[in-house]
């Protein structure tokens, strides 16, 4: 089965729709932590609904358009990353993160991360890889900077959720940017 190690007791996999139980069991302990920032997280809330999340994932991979992978950690699903978008035709990508608390504070989402600039860049000849967050998402903010990235803007009021209104933060990373800082040797995922 097709896994890439991020640690000793971690690895990155691609999250199918026939792992659904387990994806709601993780999104049930990530919600407190999720449902503001993931959209689709607030969508997942009984067995059918987080297959046809992960079932939309599948036909974004089948029409290489965008992926889901899982992070676990002991075993157990922990979190994940995601090409939200991807357009191979015009070089472009936008990455996603999502954890709940077991899986913060261990470096887990920024090595997922790392293995999908790396597999954008390296493997499939992207240009520009986005990040969108809310202006009130420190930790995604974090991870973003971690990589490199810059601060292309910000859109007020983008997003609503729950009747309130949410700045986003548009983040970008270039090709010649990631491999001006030695980075191309990072793993790539498949």
């Amino acid at each position: 089965m097709y896994a890439i190690p991020l640690t000793e007791s971690a690895e990155l996999r691609l999250l199918e729709p026939w792992q659904a139980d387990e994806f709601l069991a993780h999104i049930d302990r990530a919600r407190p932590h999720t449902d503001p920032w993931i959209p689709w997280a607030t969508r997942s809330t009984d067995v059918e609904s987080a297959r046809a999340t992960l079932q939309a994932f599948a036909d974004k991979q089948a029409a290489d358009a965008g992926r889901i992978y899982g992070i676990w950690l002991d075993g157990t699903l922990v979190g994940g990353v995601m090409f939200v978008q991807f357009d191979a035709e015009r070089g472009n990508c936008e990455i996603g993160v999502w954890t709940e608390p077991a899986g913060e504070g261990r470096g887990l989402i920024s090595a997922g991360v790392r293995h999908l600039i790396a597999y954008a860049f390296g493997e499939r000849g992207m240009h520009r890889i986005e990040w969108w967050n809310s202006a009130g998402n420190t930790r995604s903010r974090a991870v973003a900077q971690r990589m490199g990235m810059h601060l292309d803007g910000t859109l007020r009021d983008q997003s609503l959720y729950r009747g309130v209104r949410h700045d986003m933060e548009i983040w970008s990373l270039l090709a010649h940017e990631w491999r001006g800082e030695g980075q191309s040797e990072q793993p790539a995922a498949a």
